[in-house]
């Protein structure tokens, strides 16, 4: 698999696939604590379509480099313009699950619109999750929430992982949540997890809070938010529900009974959804 290493004061390999071809580009962005290997489904149906899909690995996740420093999202855009700008990619859509839609915002606040056409959230921790924000009291996320995790995480790395991949597949049932993917998914994307550096996973749980609704201000090419409405991690109302607000165009796709990880338990929808915005 190529490898880009990025520019900045943190430089660091970054690890991605490209399809190449002649179709219009969309560069997928993958959440926490996953790797480009969760786009698989949707990367295909998109790659039969026509489209060049080109997935990677953010730093310190997956097959990517896993620097010391560089973890916050001006990095992350600033990686992510990186690797538009060394495959010379124009009139691409940027497609951001989860965290990753952080660096979809972020990167048209930093970077503006000049290669890109669209923009996707999927799941996304956008617009604003802190909910000890004076102005955002329904963020449904608070700082003390974050530490509590990140103190989980490093204690019991494993058990930790295993709770939090489970809600994350799963959504509200009769008495306790209802697993929405078989358990052998969840086996699978912890060991996907195991690979990301454990600083880069503590230290993103607290990236969760960044406020993204001034980087959504810049949002000026046509949107779309897909959010499953059994999503446990983070739910719709705090999120997708939200996001015309501060993108007032923004065409707002919900899966009914799905929980956070739409790309493994929906990923038909998903593609058709995607699809339909890229037609």
């Amino acid at each position: 698999m190529p490898t880009l290493t990025t520019a900045g004061s943190s430089p660091t390999e970054l690890s991605y696939s490209d399809t190449q071809g002649i179709g219009r580009p969309v560069v997928l962005i993958h959440g926490w604590p996953a790797s480009q290997q969760s786009w698989q489904a949707i990367s295909a149906a998109l790659q039969e379509a026509g489209h060049r899909v080109i997935v990677y690995d953010r730093r310190g996740f997956g097959d990517s480099g896993q620097p010391a420093e560089g973890y916050d999202y001006d990095t992350f855009a600033a990686d992510l313009d990186d690797l538009l700008t060394a495959l010379d990619l124009v009139d691409a859509v940027l497609v951001g699950f989860s965290m990753g839609g952080g660096e979809v915002a972020r990167y048209v606040a930093n970077y503006g619109t000049a290669r890109i056409t669209g923009a996707v959230f999927v799941s996304a921790i956008t617009p604003c999750l802190d909910a000890s924000l004076p102005d955002n009291p329904e963020g449904g996320f608070t700082p003390e929430a974050a530490a509590g995790m990140q103190a989980g995480l490093r204690d019991d790395p494993e058990g930790f992982l295993t709770g939090f991949l489970t809600n994350f597949h799963s959504v509200p049932g009769d008495g306790e949540p209802r697993l929405m993917v078989p358990r052998e998914q969840i086996w699978a994307a912890i060991e996907v997890a195991k690979k990301a550096s454990l600083d880069a996973l503590v230290i993103c749980i607290g990236l969760w809070l960044t406020d993204f609704r001034a980087d959504l201000a810049a949002m000026s090419v046509p949107t779309l938010v897909i959010h499953g409405d059994g999503d446990q991690i983070v739910p719709f109302p705090v999120s997708g529900r939200r996001m015309p607000h501060f993108v007032p165009d923004a065409e707002v796709h919900v899966i009914s009974g799905g929980p956070h990880g739409v790309l493994a338990s929906h990923p038909d929808e998903v593609a058709a959804a995607l699809l339909a915005f890229l037609a």
